[in-house]
C-alpha cells in the first residue's frame, strides 16, 4: 500500500476508541434506538427494505447499523481493522443482519463478490482516496444492473476553507494537484482536544467536476445532484453562503 495510505490507516485505526466514545457519534444513543443516519442520508438512500446495500468507508459501521435497522442486508468495508473489529462485536450485540469486511477500497472487487442493490458512502469520504476513477470502479462494479450509488459528502467549496481559523480565510485548494495535502495536527474532529499518537494524514481534494466524471467514465447514469445548506456538523459558524453538503445519485444502466 501506498506508505501514504498507511499512514492514513495508522491514523483511523488510532481514532476508533476516541470516536466510539465521543459525543460527536453516539453510540450510546444508537444503542438506544437512534439512527446514527442523518436527515439527508436518510432521505437520499431512501426505503432499503429488503435490499442489499454495500457500504463503502463505514469506519465502525453505525451507519450500515442503521441501515440494517431499517431492513437491508448490509456488508460494511473498511480498511481499519480496529474499526472493523468493533462494527462486528456491535452487530452481533445489535443482532442486526450486516457483515463487516476489512479490506483497502481497491480490493473491494477481490473481496466482496456479491453485487448489491444499493451502494452507500457518505461525509469525509474523498478526500482520503488518490484515485477517484478507480473507486468509481469499484462502485460501478458492485452494483447490480439497476442498482443505485448514493454518494453523500462534505461540498469540497466549503472545504476549502481554513479549519483552524476563527476568520473565513481561504487555505486549501478546491482542484487536486499532483501531490497530496499533508496535515499535521493532534486530535481529531469528533475530539479535537484529544491527545494523540498518530497525527500527520495525507488528503487529496475531490472536486465535484472530477467526482462526477468518473461516475460517468465509469459507465454509471448519474441521475441527481443536490446542494445543501445544512450539515450534520458545525464547520465553521461563518459557513453561510455556501453549500455544505452535496449528494449524487448514480445508477447502473440494465
Amino acid at each position: 500500500m501506498d506508505p501514504r495510505l498507511e499512514q492514513n490507516r495508522a491514523w483511523w485505526d488510532e481514532k476508533v476508541a476516541l470516536h466510539a466514545d465521543s459525543a460527536f457519534y453516539d453510540l450510546e444513543g444508537v444503542r438506544a434506538g437512534a439512527s446514527a443516519l442523518d436527515p439527508i442520508e436518510r432521505a437520499e438512500v431512501g426505503d432499503v427494505r429488503g435490499q442489499s446495500v454495500l457500504h463503502l468507508q463505514c469506519h465502525f459501521g453505525l451507519g450500515s447499523l442503521s441501515l440494517a435497522r431499517c431492513g437491508a442486508r448490509v456488508t460494511g468495508v473498511d480498511f481499519s481493522a480496529t474499526a472493523i473489529e468493533l462494527a462486528r462485536r456491535l452487530a452481533a450485540e445489535f443482532d442486526l443482519d450486516a457483515r463487516f469486511v476489512c479490506c483497502d477500497l481497491a480490493e473491494v472487487p477481490h473481496r466482496v463478490r456479491d453485487t448489491f442493490d444499493v451502494v452507500f458512502t457518505s461525509y469525509g469520504v474523498l478526500s482520503w482516496l488518490p484515485d477517484l476513477a478507480g473507486w468509481a470502479a469499484v462502485v460501478a462494479d458492485a452494483l447490480r444492473p439497476g442498482g443505485r450509488f448514493h454518494l453523500i459528502e462534505l461540498h469540497p467549496a466549503a472545504c476549502m476553507f481554513d479549519d483552524e481559523s476563527a476568520d473565513p480565510r481561504l487555505r486549501y485548494p478546491y482542484f487536486r494537484g499532483p501531490e497530496p495535502i499533508r496535515t499535521e495536527r493532534p486530535g481529531t474532529y469528533a475530539v479535537p482536544s484529544a491527545e494523540t499518537v498518530h497525527q500527520v494524514t495525507y488528503a487529496w481534494p475531490a472536486a465535484i467536476s472530477d467526482v462526477l466524471s468518473a461516475l460517468l467514465d465509469a459507465g454509471l447514469r448519474v441521475e441527481a445532484f443536490r446542494e445543501f445548506t445544512s450539515c450534520h456538523e458545525q464547520l465553521r459558524p461563518w459557513l453561510t453562503a455556501v453549500p455544505l453538503v452535496y449528494a449524487v445519485r448514480a445508477t447502473r444502466p440494465t
